[in-house]
């Protein structure tokens, strides 16, 4: 490691798609085994959190999370899917594109057809929740349609509600707002109570905000000890890192945006043991980090999320799975708080208020 590396105290480690997906695989499967357990922990939460709310007063709040966005975004993704697979297949196509809610792409041979509908549509059983994933129809004369079926969105929907759940609940740790608690209130809304606390506009600004993830490269001609002391390039600035605090410079112009990032989760390395962080890209995100990597090898690069360095690392070679792995010496907490900063980056539109309203204490309303 470099002397920028150790000052930095952080290793990004890129792994392959199949590496880290299958570390991904094992972490949802024990999730899902634990599923009950944390909706009862939730449940006792949220209880405690209605107790505290009536003795002390405080505020609610409840948002909703961007249907139309994550419906945006589910179809782009197919639209990637099929795009990657006719590539990889090299199977000739044409008038590739979204429409109504749906993907269209003219394949003329039938066996073409059948060739990509068996690898774009999965069986049932292959689903988590047993129903079909695509719809399919078929005109006839090589032009396809499929479309996510609205099963298949709800179960998106349901996630994204889960995720960003979990990213209120990180964010009022990370506030010292203690007691509240955040519980699903329908299909897309998400009723967050704040026991003592008596401004919910401030807390909402927060709770609401996305995080901006970035991945920028590293400004080798300044050393960041020095540039504290004296005069930064115009093209770069000064970050901090996330967890040591220590500086560093990195260019302003960007290289690439994080939003095709699709998720990002802890996770515990299966070689190492220790607690990392993981996130995945679509396929449109795969293809530009493979090139930016291909185009910037012996170079540091940094992930920016709202102006912390997560990581800093020397590109050694290029990054073409579509997923990485940030480590650096985490503890589990840092690496929570790591995927829950990206994740707030990758979850689709943004978080909107229905309502809020400030809790009088039950004593107080009575003897008002």
């Amino acid at each position: 490691m470099n002397a920028r590396g150790k000052t930095a105290g952080f290793i990004v480690a890129f792994m392959l798609a199949s590496a880290a997906c299958s570390v991904a695989v094992a972490a949802q499967r024990a999730a899902s085994d634990d599923a009950q357990a944390v909706d009862k922990m939730r449940a006792a939460i949220a209880a405690n959190a209605e107790r505290a709310l009536a003795k002390q007063g405080g505020s609610k709040i409840l948002f909703k999370v961007d249907a139309a966005a994550l419906r945006e975004a589910v179809v782009t993704e197919l639209r990637d899917d099929v795009y990657r697979t006719v590539r990889e297949g090299r199977i000739p196509f044409s008038a590739l594109a979204m429409r109504d809610g749906g993907v269209e792409v003219r394949i003329a041979e039938p066996k073409d057809r059948q060739r990509v509908l068996a690898k774009l549509v999965p069986s049932t059983k292959d689903s988590p929740s047993g129903a079909q994933t695509i719809s399919v129809t078929d005109s006839g004369d090589g032009l396809i349609r499929l479309m996510p079926t609205e099963a298949a969105f709800a179960e998106r929907l349901r996630e994204l509600v889960r995720q960003s759940g979990e990213m209120i609940d990180q964010r009022l740790r990370n506030a010292g707002i203690r007691d509240a608690s955040q519980q699903p209130d329908g299909a897309d809304r998400i009723r967050v109570l704040l026991p003592g606390v008596r401004d919910p506009e401030r807390v909402s600004a927060t709770l609401g905000k996305r995080g901006r993830v970035t991945f920028r490269l590293v400004d080798v001609s300044v050393i960041a000890a020095l540039a504290l002391k004296g005069p930064v390039p115009p093209t770069s600035e000064i970050l901090y890192h996330f967890k040591t605090r220590e500086p560093s410079v990195v260019l302003k112009e960007i290289a690439m945006e994080g939003d095709d990032i699709i998720d990002a989760s802890p996770l515990i390395d299966s070689q190492t043991q220790q607690p990392i962080a993981s996130f995945r890209l679509n396929a449109r995100g795969a293809r530009r980090f493979a090139t930016i990597t291909q185009e910037n090898i012996t170079k540091p690069f940094a992930i920016v999320v709202d102006d912390q360095v997560l990581s800093e690392s020397v590109i050694s070679e290029p990054i073409t799975g579509g997923s990485a792995i940030i480590s650096g010496n985490f503890t589990l907490e840092d690496a929570n708080n790591v995927a829950m900063l990206v994740r707030s980056g990758a979850l689709p539109g943004r978080l909107s208020v229905v309502d809020q309203q400030v809790v009088e204490p039950v004593a107080t309303a009575g003897k008002q």
